[in-house]
């Protein structure tokens, strides 16, 4: 049975592990269900959650995901385990849960990098990659953009400037299937005990970049649809502990819907609050006010509009976070009108 160093898969307590307490620590690797794959110095168990976690835990985040060690007991001669606790995060990437629920739903957690992928064909959204970015800096890791399928690319100078005026600071990777130069790229970040996450629509080839490194195709990846957008393959995510000291690498399912809830939205739009603060006004609301540096940067080309419009979206839906509809609903009155009252008078003084 492979057994796993604890410091080699990220986990750097050791006042945890050279404690006296009788309970094993592990990574969780994998999740089916109600059942837990964890990675332990005792080889790869299985394992639920006790009762007590289970009567405690009162939203989704509060449950083990993949990425998170935990404490579990693991009776003599078997290969199970009861989980009691979750170890404290270091970083964690996160949505918002789809549909109407407000729940954070982890995608992954102590992780070091994410690698956000997309391809140059008709999964290029750069309104999308404002959304990953922007879960990837309030994650606590630090992002990277893999841009696959660049062989497939007629314009691919003009892409990579468009790309690098919304992702300051972030360094850009081409792959190809041509190539083995981009993942070469890759693997220059990769490094024992460090944990790696890939993100991105399905079918931008997360899986097939992933299977490079780990030397066997064991995740199955797919080709395009008609449409040129990705078949989605992955359905869950999973922990793989790569060779030749590579590190840890978390692959993820295809997102194309992404709900960032409570994100702190400042990091990917530095740029737009940097020239907010030139305003005339503290509170420019950067419509009608004079010496706005906003529309002032717009009309210059400095900024594009279609940016400025993405970041006052990706704020109202991170002040949105939590709200029902109906609280949602007296913000936006609140805002356009200054409440319900001042809007039916709006709407009798402007009656034909």
């Amino acid at each position: 049975m492979t057994t796993f160093n604890l410091k080699n898969i990220g986990f750097t307590d050791d006042e945890l592990t050279n404690s006296d307490t009788n309970q094993v620590i592990g990574r969780v690797s994998s999740q089916a269900q109600n059942i837990y794959k964890v990675l332990t110095e005792q080889g790869e168990l299985y394992a639920k959650i006790s009762g007590k976690f289970l009567y405690d835990a009162s939203k989704l985040s509060d449950y083990p995901a993949v990425g998170d060690f935990v404490s579990l007991d693991v009776p003599d001669s078997t290969q199970n385990g009861i989980i009691h606790q979750v170890l404290p995060r270091k970083s964690s990437l996160s949505r918002q849960s789809a549909g109407n629920s407000t729940d954070e739903q982890l995608i992954a957690t102590n992780i070091d990098m994410i690698f956000i992928c997309m391809s140059l064909n008709e999964d290029y959204n750069l309104r999308r990659l404002e959304r990953y970015l922007a879960i990837a800096w309030d994650s606590g890791a630090l992002p990277y953009i893999v841009l696959t399928k660049t062989d497939l690319c007629h314009d691919l100078t003009e892409k990579l400037f468009e790309i690098s005026q919304i992702a300051l600071g972030v360094d850009i990777i081409c792959t190809t299937n041509t190539s083995t130069d981009g993942y070469q790229d890759i693997e220059k970040h990769l490094e024992v005990g460090k944990t790696s996450a890939f993100i991105g629509s399905s079918g931008v080839g997360k899986s097939t970049i992933i299977n490079h490194f780990i030397n066997d195709a064991q995740i199955n990846t797919d080709g395009l649809r008609n449409d040129d957008k990705g078949r989605h393959t992955t359905t869950q995510r999973d922990l793989y502990v790569l060779p030749n000291e590579l590190g840890m690498v978390i692959d993820t399912p295809g997102m194309r819907e992404l709900g960032i809830g409570g994100t702190n939205v400042s990091k990917s739009f530095e740029d737009i609050e940097s020239l907010a603060l030139q305003c005339k006004f503290n509170d420019c609301s950067h419509t009608t006010e004079p010496k706005c540096a906003i529309k002032f940067a717009i009309k210059n080309g400095q900024l594009s509009e279609e940016r400025f419009k993405s970041y006052q979206k990706l704020q109202l839906e991170s002040q949105y976070d939590g709200m029902n509809a109906k609280m949602i609903e007296q913000t936006k009155l609140n805002r356009m009108f200054g409440g319900k009252k001042a809007m039916k008078n709006f709407l009798r003084e402007n009656q034909h």
